[in-house]
């Protein structure tokens, strides 16, 4: 049984089972059908341990805090990259070493099979604060048909072969179409996740990390004069050659509907948009990388979106909450994630098993996929994150509507990320 968010604090219904160990995640319906599964499985292994799961509100960093403040947090939580840094810092998650440390069998093969980049995500101030369950950065998707309609070939298929920016700007040019009044009828590009951080995917793809260190940085690139190059080229896709719309024009018909509907021609985005296209009448597409700007150094970069499974400090289950979780991210939870096809899950030979592999016959270019999580660039990972992402909102969001120039982040956003961080 599926327990709403609310439910953890009432008294009544999913709330009675006491005894039960509360996990708690955010999903959509395909998504909690797939960590349902992994409890159920779970459960047969374990049948000592009963589980409860919790899903989520539209704010979970929300009730995260208002639970945990009233002494009723959950054992086990979904963790994001951008905001773990926060719960940590306040003493909400336990340290994950520990536990590791008193399983050492495990914590060999676990760091023998993971991707670095994404494990090492969830450290933070000397600590292991959550184990990473799947790899979740971007790559562009593209309409096959559109494609060939159009006489161009299909995009690169290898994170180490990208395309260059100038490439996919004549590529979105050649599959955008107007009618005789100049409005757009296909779009070449449109952008599936939050702009201002695509925005800065695109920065990263010019040379310039968002920052250094990752972790805990007191300074953010966004005055370094390549990431800047990156930025303007995004918005300028909209603003200036007008093959992606730009705010006013997706009031009618939302990015997801254009691309789904055939109506644009690539679309960037994650995997958690997989099962929407799929689903999507007449729609045959494919997978390609993101390209990479003048200043960029070869390799396209995708970046290191993650989520993991930690356990809170207060938990009074915490050997139940650890096997938990050493259940769903090693090797059977994991092997059950990629033969869903919901995820792409973070340890290599899951990533790599025919089970991934046949619940992705659609997609030829799989090793988008499959090569992703090592070909990732990190994003912050600082306590501060929501205070950040405000500034991104309110400083980025010009820039994207054309009325300033990328350049403005010079002396705006940047000076204001480093008064957040504590930096110079």
């Amino acid at each position: 049984m599926l327990c709403a968010a609310s439910a953890v604090l009432g008294p009544t219904g999913c709330g009675d089972d006491a005894d039960a160990l509360t996990f708690f995640f955010q999903a959509n319906p395909e998504e909690a059908d797939a960590r349902l599964r992994i409890v159920d499985a779970f459960q047969r292994a374990h049948p000592g341990i009963r589980v409860r799961p919790v899903l989520s509100g539209p704010d979970p960093m929300q009730q995260v805090s208002t639970f945990c403040a009233g002494g009723k947090c959950p054992d086990v939580l979904m963790a994001w990259e951008q905001t773990y840094a926060g719960l940590a810092d306040r003493g909400v998650l336990a340290d994950l070493n520990a536990m590791l440390a008193r399983d050492p069998a495990f914590a060999t093969q676990l760091k023998a099979d993971s991707i670095r980049d994404l494990y090492d995500t969830f450290a933070f101030g000397g600590g292991q604060y959550a184990l990473p369950e799947q790899w979740s950065g971007n790559f562009v998707f593209y309409n096959r048909t559109l494609f060939a309609d159009a006489g161009l070939p299909g995009p690169p298929d290898r994170w180490d072969q990208p395309w260059s920016f100038a490439e996919f700007l004549a590529t979105a040019t050649a599959l955008t179409k107007r009618d005789g009044s100049g409005n757009a009828t296909h779009w070449g590009f449109v952008d599936t996740w939050v702009p201002y951080y695509s925005a800065g995917l695109f920065g990263m793809n010019n040379g310039t990390p968002w920052c250094r260190p990752q972790t805990n940085p007191t300074h953010l690139n966004f005055d370094d004069d390549a990431f800047i190059e990156g930025v303007q080229f995004y918005a300028d896709l909209a603003a200036k050659h007008r093959v992606a719309p730009k705010a006013a024009d997706q009031q009618s018909i939302s990015t997801m509907d254009l691309f789904s509907s055939g109506r644009a021609a690539m679309a960037l985005g994650g995997h958690w948009r997989y099962q929407t296209f799929s689903r999507a009448d007449g729609l045959d597409f494919d997978v390609s990388v993101l390209p990479v700007g003048p200043e960029g150094h070869g390799s396209g970069q995708s970046n290191i979106g993650t989520t993991g499974l930690a356990i809170a400090a207060s938990s009074s289950r915490k050997q139940q909450a650890w096997e938990f979780v050493k259940f769903a991210t090693g090797p059977v939870g994991q092997a059950l994630i990629a033969e869903s096809g919901l995820f792409v899950p973070a340890l290599t030979s899951a990533i790599h098993s025919p089970g991934f592999a046949h619940a992705h016959t659609r997609i030829r270019n799989l090793s988008v996929l499959t090569d992703g999580p090592a070909h990732s660039g990190y994003l912050p990972v600082t306590p501060a994150w929501q205070k950040i992402d405000a500034l991104m909102d309110r400083e980025i969001g010009p820039v994207l509507r054309g009325t300033r120039p990328a350049t403005s982040l010079k002396s705006g956003l940047s000076r204001a990320c480093d008064q957040v961080l504590g930096g110079p």
